[in-house]
């Protein structure tokens, strides 16, 4: 049942507690208090969340274009950029308090790091039942990856280079894998990524070792060398998707040389909009419901580091966000 006005003063004695990023590199866990229940919402405790390594670098960082504050902003963020910002994207856990059909289901949002959310009822993607809590932090993640295979078009038996071996990368890779006689190669300048890409049941190549003449190549590595590597992979008429987000920082495209003659196609991807040949039929929901069920694999599970307490992201955060870390997911824990 949705809380009543005669326990209104009740919730409001609770307590949330959020990550907020208050300065460049800085950032600290804030309390909140938590009001009652409306219709159509329910209050969820957080099990497991999250960070986005990429996207949440450069919030942490202060690097996020004034351009783009509108775009940037994630579905329930608070604040406003530079700073204070309470950030983020990927969070998981049980509904406490709401419809009597919805207690104790597990639940994905699109929500920052925060021990206690209240949501709309169709803001949150029911967890399948062969899915894990902590596997699903992954979902925003994969409908991203899901998203950009949708506007790749790869095909079986095709020639594939994901160039980058970030999670997306890896996620985009792991689906470009189960095409029939497709192969694909997760290219990428850290060699410990290999056997990551292995257990994903794909190849792996540094960039001087990269199969060339590819009939598609997917960059998602967030860095201009790796476009380079990219549009040099690709064969003759072949599309280079771009998945990269490079903040503010300027990036430099060889669009000289052969990429005319070789009529290469340079295309974005960006999982703000429903792919363009899904679009008539799918909306965020059936989208983000897809992406968890794509989660039903254990060998993804490769992809999550240990999981840091959620009271000690603080002190944490240069060594994950900083540069040269080679965390892939970082697995953020509640309880």
């Amino acid at each position: 049942m949705v809380t009543t006005p005669e326990n209104h003063s009740a919730d409001e004695q609770l307590k949330s507690r959020a990550l907020w990023y208050v300065a460049p590199e800085q950032a600290e866990i804030r309390s909140e208090p938590v009001l009652a229940l409306q219709a159509e919402q329910i209050r969820v405790r957080t099990l497991y969340g999250a960070l986005s390594r990429g996207t949440e670098s450069l919030v942490w960082a202060g690097r996020v274009p004034e351009v783009e504050y509108k775009r940037m902003r994630a579905p329930f963020m608070g604040g406003d950029f530079p700073f204070p910002v309470k950030y983020g994207y990927s969070s998981v856990g049980r509904v406490e308090s709401g419809p009597a059909e919805l207690l104790g289901k597990l639940v994905f949002s699109l929500s920052p790091h925060q021990t206690l959310l209240t949501l709309a009822t169709d803001a949150v993607a029911l967890l399948p039942s062969d899915v894990p809590p902590a596997r699903a932090v992954l979902a925003a993640n994969m409908e991203t990856a899901l998203n950009a295979v949708w506007d790749a078009a790869p095909g079986p038996a095709d020639r594939i280079a994901i160039v980058g071996g970030g999670v997306v990368g890896m996620l985009v890779a792991f689906l470009c894998g189960h095409l029939p006689g497709a192969e694909v190669t997760l290219v990428d300048i850290n060699v410990a990524r290999e056997s990551i890409a292995n257990a994903l049941g794909v190849k792996f190549a540094t960039p001087d070792q990269a199969p060339s003449e590819c009939d598609l190549v997917i960059h998602c590595s967030g860095a201009p060398q790796g476009l380079v590597t990219a549009l040099s992979l690709a064969g003759e008429e072949a599309t280079v998707l771009e998945m990269s987000w490079y903040g503010d920082q300027p990036v430099t495209a060889n669009l000289g040389g052969a990429f005319h003659s070789r009529q290469l196609r340079l295309q974005s991807s960006q999982v703000g909009h429903v792919s363009a040949s899904r679009r008539p039929r799918w909306n965020y929901a059936r989208r983000l419901s897809a992406a968890l069920a794509l989660l039903n694999d254990a060998r993804l599970d490769v992809l999550l580091t240990p999981a840091v307490l959620f009271n000690d992201l603080p002190a944490q955060l240069p060594d994950i966000l900083g540069p040269g870390n080679s965390i892939l997911c970082q697995l953020i824990q509640y309880e």
